[in-house]
């Protein structure tokens, strides 16, 4: 499983798991019913807390992306169990296209940016 930590970024460690995990989900790099790493195996692979990793995963299971059943290792969810409204959507989007705004990124720029990552997210697996 390819998720990389920055520890660079300001973003906690849990986090930037669990946007990497929700990218191989949506990219289709991880498959409905496949397996997750077990929590101490993907913590020693990135080197990193297990409790850390046991954060993502939660996160993960709160938003309905990953099943845990107690003593059995995470298995994606159906892609029907996702429920978000559009303004939680939103949200994150309008968060980071501020801070985008605020660095002077021309729009021309920012759109490109968007294009490509969402292209990516689509057809990343096919690449």
């Amino acid at each position: 499983m390819l998720i990389t930590i920055d520890t660079q970024n300001r973003r906690p460690i849990y986090q930037q798991i669990a946007d990497g995990i929700r990218t191989l989900i949506a990219g289709g790099d991880v498959a409905e019913g496949q397996p997750l790493p077990p929590v101490r195996q993907l913590a020693a692979d990135l080197g990193v807390n297990l409790n850390t990793v046991a954060a993502a995963y939660r996160d993960l299971q709160g938003e309905g992306l990953i099943l845990v059943k107690h003593g059995a290792r995470a298995v994606v969810a159906p892609r029907d169990g996702i429920r978000q409204d559009d303004g939680e959507l939103r949200l994150p989007l309008r968060n980071v296209l501020a801070q985008m705004v605020l660095a002077k990124m021309p729009r021309g720029e920012i759109l490109s940016v968007v294009s490509d990552e969402l292209y990516g997210l689509l057809h990343g697996s096919e690449s």
